[in-house]
C-alpha cells in the first residue's frame, strides 16, 4: 500500500477529482472512479509551473518526460485552503524534480560516420562489423591537445545545464550553424570551446529572448455582449475578466466586497452590474448615450456612481509634476506677448462627452507604465537633475559610453617606420629653420585666383574615366543577368561538397584570426586564453587551412568526373582560396619575424 504524502481536491480538464502524491507516484482520480486517470512516476517528472498568487484560480502544471504539455490541475477549495494545498504539492514536487535533474546523464559525443571521399559524390561504405571512426586530424600535436583543455565559455548567471540547453536551442534555430557544429565539433576538428568562442552573443540573445515576460494587456477592459440563439444577448464572465474589471475599476471591487454574499449572490451581482448605469459609465466608448436612457435605476450600484470628469481641470491630479520638456502647458505663459487670438477649436473641454473618455485612456496608460516599471524606486523611474534642465531629455542609451583603450598595434620594422617619418619631415622649410613668409603665400594665392572665370570656362574633363566606369558597371550587370538566366548544372552532391568546404574554411579562418588579433583589454578575463594557448590554436588552424587547396582540387577532379565545367568550381572557390593563402602567407611571415627576433 503506497504512503500518501499529500492530497487535495483538484479538477483536471474541468472534471472534479482527487489529486494525490504518494511516495512513488503523482496520481489524479476522477470523482466516481476507482482507478487513477493520471499516474506519473517520480523519475518522469520534468518541470513544474504555478499560477500567480493574485490569480483568481489556483493552478499547478507538471510536465514529464516525453510530454512538455503535461497536465494542469486546478485546486477547487476556497482561496486560502487551495493556496496552502498547492504550496504543499509545489514543495514536494520541486524537490523531486531537482533530484531528477541531478541524476540526468551528461550528453555523450555522438559517433561520426567515416568521411566522404572528395573524389566521389557517394560516401565510402563502412565494412560490416567495423566501427565508424570520427574525422580527427593526425596533425594535432600533443602540445596543442594539452592547451585545449579549457571548457566551453560560460555565460554569467547561468548554470552549465541551462547553458547547454541555450546552446542547443541556438543550433536548432540556426540550421546552418548546427550543420557547421556537426561537421567540425562532432568530428573532433575543433573543440566545443573554440566553436563558441566569439559566439557568446548568440547565447546571450537566446537567454534574453527566453527571459522576456509578457506584460499587461494594453486593451481597455470593455466587455461586449454576444448574441445567442433566440435573440438574447449575454456577456461571458470568466475569472480573468473579473480580475481585469477589479484591476481597472476599483469601485467595482469595492461594491463586490460590500455586497457579496451578504446582500447579493455572485450571479445576481454581475447580472445587475452589466445592466446598471455604473457599467455604462465604464464603457470605453462615448456612443453609449442611447443605452443610458434604457438602463433602469439600481439602488445598489447607483450609490457608487461618480460625477463625470468633464471639467477643464481633471478631478484627479497627478501625484508628481511632469518634466518641463514633457509638460504641454509649460509654455503657456511664454507666449503671452503674441497677438494671435485663440481660435474656437482651441477651447479646452468643448466636447464634454470626449473628455472623460480621454482621461480614462490616460489613467489606463499610466497603470500600464506603472505595471511595467514594477517596484522600482522613484530615482529609477525618472531622471532628476535640478542643476541643468536639459538633463530631463537626455537619453542614456544615446550617450557615448566609456571609450575603449584600444588594441596595441603590432608593427613589423617599427624602427624603420619612425626613421622614415623623421627623414620626410626634415625636407620642410620649418624643419630646416626657415620661417614661412605669410605675405608671399597670400600674394601667390591671390594671383592664382585672378582669372578663375577664364580658367573655369576653359576646363575640359576627359570622358575616358567616366565611360570606362559606366562600361564596367554595364558589363557587371549583364554578367549577373546572364548567370541568373542560365540553369545551374552543378549536381546537388557536388554543390554540397563545395558549400561544406567553404563553410569549414571560413570557420578555420575565423578561429585563426581570432587567435592572432590581440584581445581588447576590457574583454580579457581570468578564463581568457594565454599567449601560448593562442599561438597553439593559430598553428592548429593553419594546419587545417593548409589542406584546403587539396580539398578544392579534389572537388575539381570530382566535377570533371561528373561532366561539370571545372572552371565554374574554380571561380566559385577562388575567394576562399585567396583568403586561405593570405592567412598562410601572413602566418609564415609572422613566424619568420618571430624567429628572427629570437636569433638576435
Amino acid at each position: 500500500m503506497p504512503t500518501i504524502v499529500c492530497t487535495a481536491k483538484a479538477s483536471c480538464k474541468k472534471l472534479p477529482g482527487l489529486l494525490e502524491l504518494t511516495d512513488t507516484h503523482l496520481q489524479w482520480t476522477q470523482d466516481g472512479k476507482k482507478a487513477p486517470s493520471i499516474r506519473i512516476a517520480y523519475p518522469e517528472a520534468n518541470s513544474l509551473f504555478c499560477s500567480k498568487d493574485s490569480s483568481p484560480q489556483v493552478r499547478l502544471k507538471i510536465a514529464f518526460q516525453g510530454n512538455d504539455a503535461g497536465h494542469n490541475f486546478t485546486f477547487t477549495q476556497p482561496q486560502p485552503i487551495a493556496y496552502q494545498e498547492r504550496e504543499r504539492f509545489k514543495t514536494a514536487l520541486t524537490a523531486i524534480i531537482a533530484r531528477n535533474k541531478a541524476l540526468e546523464p551528461k550528453p555523450a559525443p555522438l559517433a561520426v560516420p567515416q568521411a566522404v571521399q572528395a573524389s566521389s559524390l557517394a560516401p565510402t561504405p563502412v565494412p560490416n562489423g567495423a566501427t565508424p571512426r570520427p574525422l580527427i586530424s593526425t596533425s594535432r600535436a600533443a602540445s596543442v591537445a594539452a592547451t585545449d583543455r579549457r571548457g566551453t565559455p560560460a555565460i554569467a548567471g547561468t548554470d552549465p545545464a541551462a547553458e547547454f540547453r541555450l546552446r542547443k536551442k541556438v543550433l536548432l534555430n540556426n540550421p546552418e550553424l548546427g550543420g557547421l557544429h556537426r561537421d567540425l565539433v562532432m568530428t573532433g576538428q575543433i573543440t566545443e570551446a573554440e566553436f563558441w568562442d566569439g559566439r557568446e552573443h548568440l547565447i546571450l540573445a537566446q537567454a534574453a529572448s527566453e527571459s522576456q515576460r509578457k506584460g499587461k494587456s494594453g486593451q481597455l477592459v470593455d466587455p461586449r455582449p454576444e448574441t445567442v440563439e433566440g435573440g438574447e444577448t449575454k456577456i461571458r464572465i470568466t475569472p480573468q475578466l473579473v480580475h481585469d474589471i477589479f484591476d481597472e475599476y476599483p469601485v467595482v471591487a469595492k461594491a463586490y466586497n460590500e455586497n457579496v454574499p451578504q446582500n447579493l449572490s455572485e450571479a445576481d451581482f454581475w447580472g445587475r452590474y452589466f445592466q446598471s448605469k455604473l457599467f455604462n459609465a465604464h464603457r470605453a466608448s462615448i456612443r453609449s448615450t442611447a443605452a443610458q436612457h434604457v438602463v433602469k435605476d439600481d439602488p445598489v450600484f447607483d450609490k457608487y456612481l461618480e460625477k463625470d470628469d468633464d471639467g477643464v481641470e481633471p478631478r484627479r491630479e497627478r501625484p508628481e509634476k511632469p518634466d518641463l520638456f514633457l509638460d504641454l502647458g509649460a509654455t503657456n505663459e511664454d507666449h503671452g506677448e503674441l497677438t494671435v487670438e485663440r481660435d474656437v477649436t482651441m477651447q479646452a473641454g468643448r466636447q464634454k462627452g470626449a473628455i472623460p473618455l480621454i482621461r480614462k485612456f490616460n489613467e489606463h496608460s499610466e497603470r500600464l507604465l506603472n505595471s511595467a516599471l514594477g517596484d522600482l524606486p522613484p530615482t529609477k523611474r525618472r531622471r532628476v537633475d535640478t542643476a541643468e534642465e536639459y538633463s530631463q531629455i537626455v537619453i542614456d542609451d544615446l550617450d557615448e559610453g566609456d571609450t575603449s583603450s584600444g588594441i596595441i598595434l603590432e608593427m613589423q620594422d617599427r624602427q624603420r617606420y619612425f626613421e622614415g617619418g623623421t627623414s620626410g619631415s626634415s625636407k620642410t622649410p620649418a624643419a630646416n629653420g626657415n620661417s614661412l613668409d605669410e605675405r608671399a603665400l597670400v600674394f601667390e594665392a591671390r594671383n592664382s585666383l585672378g582669372e578663375w572665370e577664364k580658367n573655369l570656362s576653359g576646363l575640359k574633363i576627359e570622358r575616358t574615366a567616366g565611360d570606362s566606369a559606366l562600361r564596367s558597371m554595364t558589363q557587371n550587370v549583364a554578367a549577373r543577368l546572364d548567370v541568373r538566366s542560365k540553369k545551374n548544372d552543378i549536381p546537388v552532391g557536388l554543390f554540397r561538397q563545395m558549400t561544406s568546404c567553404q563553410t569549414a574554411a571560413n570557420e578555420f579562418l575565423r578561429q585563426y584570426w581570432s587567435s592572432i588579433i590581440p584581445q581588447a583589454p576590457e574583454l580579457q578575463t581570468a578564463a581568457s586564453a594565454t599567449p601560448a594557448q593562442r599561438a597553439a590554436k593559430a598553428a592548429k588552424m593553419i594546419g587545417y587551412l593548409s589542406k584546403t587547396p587539396e580539398k578544392v582540387q579534389a572537388i575539381i577532379v570530382t566535377a570533371q568526373a561528373h561532366g561539370v565545367d571545372s572552371a565554374k568550381v574554380e571561380v566559385a572557390m577562388k575567394p576562399t582560396l585567396d583568403a586561405v593563402n593570405h592567412a598562410i602567407a601572413f602566418h609564415m611571415n609572422r613566424e619568420a619575424a618571430a624567429a628572427l627576433r629570437k636569433g638576435k
